[in-house]
């Protein structure tokens, strides 16, 4: 189990660096478009179309598994306070499996989704500028199935409380 929290840990390690060089790409990409836009006139080919279709797309489901390590997502307590422990620990180990199932079957669909997009090389005009899209539609499957994992591991390991 050890072995497999350390493999979780480098696959959430690469993660946070891959939403950091996403967050700084897209600020670089925007203030270079802004700059030569307003200064020459020239503004970057597409910056709306990689913005929405690359950077918001890779900065809303990369993070997810990381979130879901964190404790970050939203939590309802209310009957929390009445249960047993030993109640609560089955209710934390549900909760961990209902939301490993709708990983994992949420990481399938956008699975198959971006193969049909890969293999008709999806793609969309801007301006006379063709922007490759199918390999965003990678990110989503990567997202959810790394979360999935995150949640399938909470099902076997101590349940510790990430807020503590």
């Amino acid at each position: 189990m050890q072995r497999l929290e350390r493999i979780e840990d480098s696959l959430l390690a690469m993660l946070a660096i891959i939403g950091a060089v996403a967050t700084l790409s897209l600020m670089a990409h925007v203030a270079i478009d802004i700059t030569m836009r307003n200064l020459m006139n020239a503004p970057i080919p597409a910056t709306f179309e990689i913005v929405t279709n690359y950077y918001m797309v890779a900065l809303a489901f990369i993070p997810l598994a990381w979130v879901e390590r964190s404790g970050g997502m939203v939590q309802v307590e209310v009957l929390e306070g009445f249960m047993s422990p030993g109640v609560l620990r089955f209710s934390d180990r549900m909760v961990a499996l209902i939301s490993t199932i709708v990983y994992l079957i949420l990481a399938w669909v956008t699975f198959k989704v971006a193969l049909t997009n890969t293999a008709r090389g999806s793609y969309l005009m801007a301006n006379s500028t063709r922007v490759l899209t199918w390999p965003a539609y990678w990110l989503p499957p990567l997202g959810f199935g790394l979360a999935g994992l995150v949640t399938l591991l909470r099902l076997f390991s101590p349940l510790k409380d990430p807020r503590v």
